[in-house]
């Protein structure tokens, strides 16, 4: 029976080697695959920095994008503001104008018979002058038979 205690020993002792081995073989395993994702995470640390890095620098460059374009809009709001006034100036002086020509039509047809009076009497006036001229330049001509030309010369230095 004793003998039977120390199989029964021996049998413990070498399953618990076995059970050692096994376990140092799983533990070995895990240390490999353990550090294969250290390297990992390592790797995966600095791409992280670099993204986080670049990221700022993109904020940075979109936030002076976005004051520059705010800047911008500002000036262009004055050029809008500026040609805004040019249109409405425009405007006014077109109002002006048609104001104008609106009063001029009017003291045209309030005055248009006395316009029509000032026509008539400039034609009666030059048909008047056209035929004193005719009547002074047949006397000169009966004045002076020999001296045609001194007259035609007169004529065209009075014209």
């Amino acid at each position: 029976m004793e003998i039977i205690l120390y199989l029964s020993v021996a049998v413990i002792a070498i399953a618990f080697l076995v059970l050692v081995v096994a376990l140092s073989k799983t533990l070995k395993s895990l240390q490999t695959t353990l550090d294969s994702v250290s390297g990992t995470l390592d790797g995966l640390e600095k791409q992280l920095d670099g993204v986080t890095r670049e990221t700022t620098e993109l904020l940075h460059k979109t936030n002076n994008l976005a004051d520059d374009i705010s800047r911008k809009s500002e000036s262009l709001n004055s050029v809008i503001v500026a040609v805004k006034d040019v249109g409405n100036s425009v405007q006014r002086f077109n109002q002006t104008i048609h104001n104008v020509h609106s009063l001029v039509d009017q003291q045209i047809d309030r005055n248009k018979d006395k316009i029509s009076q000032i026509v008539q009497w400039s034609n009666v006036f030059l048909e008047l002058k056209e035929k004193w001229k005719s009547k002074k330049t047949v006397q000169i001509d009966h004045q002076m038979e020999s001296g045609e030309t001194v007259v035609r010369q007169k004529e065209k230095a009075e014209y």
